[in-house]
């Protein structure tokens, strides 16, 4: 089922994402759960400007799919996709509710279901056995399952690696079919241009 979603904070964001949604965390700020490329500290650092490593943690009943195409990557993007007796396994951040807009930009999360995921609200388990709800951006039609490109599915691996994530989790991650790009990625052309002017403070005019 689809979050409800309102507006918070200064930023004037694009109304037709997703974001502002207290689900979990501190009063100011937001439990988000990432499961795949996320999780790498060098894109979140490009991504969120304060993003705080909460724990690492599993979805239960979860795996990671891939599915539908990016051209960024040359290759399908992830999702947390049902699946019993399986556990999907990430970090959760602290994220501001200004991070987390910018993120929803990046991800391209959208109200009216036109983008490539939306926002998911989830009770997690971290290491301690400890239960946390948090956001999570799942894909809302999949179709078929595609391969990832095998740069995309390196840069996950590196930071389910660097996280700490289970060692037998991380290497059936890696054992994921790839497919290696076809053009130097990622290929964001105008991508990052356009999400940096809507998303800086000093450029929305906040």
């Amino acid at each position: 089922m689809r979050a409800d979603a309102t507006k918070s904070g200064p930023a004037k964001a694009d109304s037709r994402t997703t974001s502002g949604i207290a689900f979990g965390g501190r009063p100011d700020r937001q439990y988000y759960f990432a499961y795949g490329a996320n999780m790498n500290a060098a894109q979140m650092a490009e991504r969120c400007s304060r993003p705080v490593v909460f724990a690492v943690a599993k979805l239960p009943g979860h795996r990671i799919g891939f599915h539908g195409r990016s051209e960024v990557w040359d290759g399908a993007l992830e999702t947390a996709v049902p699946a019993p007796g399986h556990d999907l396994w990430g970090v959760v951040y602290e994220l501001t509710f200004m991070d987390l807009q910018r993120l929803d930009e990046w991800q391209d999360a959208r109200l009216d279901g036109g983008g490539n995921y939306f926002h998911y609200p989830a009770q997690v388990t971290d290491a301690a056995g400890g239960a946390l709800t948090a956001l999570l951006y799942k894909k809302d039609l999949l179709g078929p399952a595609r391969a990832p490109s095998r740069e995309y599915l390196e840069r996950i691996v590196q930071g389910a690696t660097a996280r700490g994530l289970p060692a037998d989790y991380v290497e059936s991650l890696r054992r994921t079919a790839s497919v290696p790009a076809s053009y130097p990625v990622p290929d964001r052309g105008d991508t990052l241009r356009e999400i940096r002017v809507i998303t800086s403070c000093s450029e929305c005019g906040a």
